[in-house]
């Protein structure tokens, strides 16, 4: 084999010493399987299946939570749920009865603010006429005073120029 690596240019390397070189140096791909065929059975024997057991721990607590515990939370939900709308249902009435009462109670507020209205506007168009009849008869005893004072001056000036004549 020697005489075939041999070749006429010693400073070329050779295909083949090339792919020995690489598998000498780079290639460590029995050296790595070896390793990890290791660290697994290492892993293995050290840790003793324990996740396989928390797994089964959880899946018994889950399969427990699903078949005892969600069915009564699920009871206690609904019938907490149920008499939370009895009350609320409860508390709707009444308050509709309390809007109800105070509805009924501002009609009668309103309809007494409007007989009061009435009665005031009554009041006041009956003092306008009481004014204006009061005003005529103020105007008319003002008219006859006028006119009983025009006599009684004229009647005094007619003695005056009975007195001036002389």
């Amino acid at each position: 084999m020697e005489c075939e690596r041999k070749t006429k240019h010693p400073t070329f390397v050779n295909l083949l010493d090339v792919g020995e070189i690489y598998s000498r140096l780079l290639d460590h791909r029995p050296v790595i399987q070896g390793e990890i065929r290791y660290f697994v059975k290492e892993f293995e024997e050290k840790r003793g299946l324990r996740e396989l057991r928390v797994l089964e721990n959880l899946k018994n607590t889950i399969f427990e939570t699903n078949e005892h515990v969600l069915p009564k939370c699920e009871q206690a939900m609904h019938d907490n749920l149920n008499e939370a709308f009895k009350r609320l249902q409860a508390a709707n009435n009444m308050i509709h009865r309390l809007q109800e009462r105070e509805r009924e109670e501002r009609k009668l507020q309103a309809d007494k603010l409007m007989a009061c209205e009435e009665k005031r506007i009554a009041h006041w168009e009956e003092f306008m006429k009481e004014q204006q009849n009061k005003q005529a008869e103020v105007d008319e005893e003002h008219r006859k005073a006028m006119e009983r004072l025009k006599e009684q001056y004229s009647e005094m000036e007619k003695e005056l120029t009975k007195y001036v004549s002389f």
